[in-house]
């Protein structure tokens, strides 16, 4: 797949370019990339910047080594468009490819379809050819190009889906495509091998919150992406954990309270309440020991269990498709 365009010169999209390259010979047009007018084909210098910047990401790429820790390893690991509604999920547009397919809460950011890599020329003359204008980028950015366009394939699978993603809040593909037309040009996305793709993109969707944390470790970065723009909306992330460390607290110190206090209703001989009143506070503070216990231990069995299954996936799925290539062959290509 690698050597050749995701998709053919007939179920191509866009058509400015095969256009453009008819007249241009003629009227002496310069043409210019689709959809990006001030990107001129021409200057081979600013379009290998402008398509660095579209598909490749510095911080995504120091990450990519380490995505396995953080998210299921598979690159159809990816909700279609009407199960991100199910989701409650808000659809966000980016142009940043580090945030594409990156989810938090109730969002998911996605990076619309450029009308270029509709178009069959550019790939061929760009992305593909050994002489392509774009030289030792060219290799890095159709990789990143190739993940990206396949994760369409499993974004939009049904027509419900298609309809959400040229709706005008989204607009995720260009205007002028019709659903039988985006299934003839998607239609061999899915053979697109993770072995012709970035690594970044042998995975689905990623979460924003382990993508901040992990980014102190590998990133030296305080986050990945930062989302509170406001100290207020940035503190108010903590109210939660404190209240809740406050409210235990406050249940500790009210029953170690009691147990002191009825060591004074005891001289006053007043035996059935002191006894009610020590075993109250004796339970209350067993109580709490035994749930922030039991928090504890199931924070640690969640992270534990995410961790056997990452490591599970990483390693005995690789070691079984070394041991048996043909077995593991038919779930190696999406």
């Amino acid at each position: 797949m690698s050597k050749l365009s995701p998709f053919t010169r007939e179920f191509e999209l866009n058509k400015e370019l095969q256009l453009l390259s008819q007249v241009s010979p003629i009227r002496n047009i310069i043409p210019h990339l689709p959809g990006q007018p001030r990107i001129r084909l021409d200057d081979t210098t600013k379009l290998t910047a402008f398509l660095e910047q579209e598909f490749l990401s510095e911080d995504m790429e120091k990450m990519s080594p380490y995505l396995w820790m953080m998210s299921t390893q598979s690159s159809a690991s990816i909700s279609p468009l009407h199960r991100q509604r199910v989701k409650r999920r808000e659809i966000i547009i980016t142009e940043d490819p580090k945030l594409h397919l990156v989810w938090m809460y109730d969002r998911i950011f996605i990076k619309p379809l450029p009308k270029y890599l509709l178009s069959h020329i550019f790939w061929e003359k760009y992305l593909v050819s050994d002489a392509s204008p774009l030289g030792n980028k060219k290799k890095q950015i159709q990789a990143a190009a190739l993940g990206y366009l396949r994760t369409y394939f499993y974004l939009i699978k049904y027509e419900s889906d298609f309809t959400i993603a040229q709706d005008d809040k989204a607009r995720l593909i260009p205007e002028g495509i019709d659903w039988q037309q985006f299934c003839h040009f998607s239609a061999g996305f899915e053979n697109i091998n993770d072995q012709d793709v970035s690594e970044r993109y042998h995975f689905g969707e990623l979460r924003l919150t382990r993508l901040n944390f992990y980014s102190k470790i590998f990133l030296h970065q305080f986050h990945y992406q930062r989302m509170h723009s406001q100290y207020g909306a940035y503190f108010a992330r903590f109210y939660g954990p404190l209240l809740f460390i406050f409210g235990m607290l406050s249940v500790l110190l009210s029953s170690m309270q009691v147990a002191v206090t009825i060591e004074q209703i005891s001289s006053l001989h007043w035996t059935s309440l002191w006894a009610v009143c020590r075993w109250f506070s004796v339970v209350s503070l067993i109580s709490l020991g035994i749930l922030m216990l039991a928090l504890i231990l199931l924070l640690l069995s969640k992270i534990v269990n995410e961790w056997r299954y990452a490591l599970n996936d990483r390693y005995w799925k690789r070691w079984r498709a070394k041991k048996c290539p043909k077995h593991m062959e038919g779930g190696q290509g999406a």
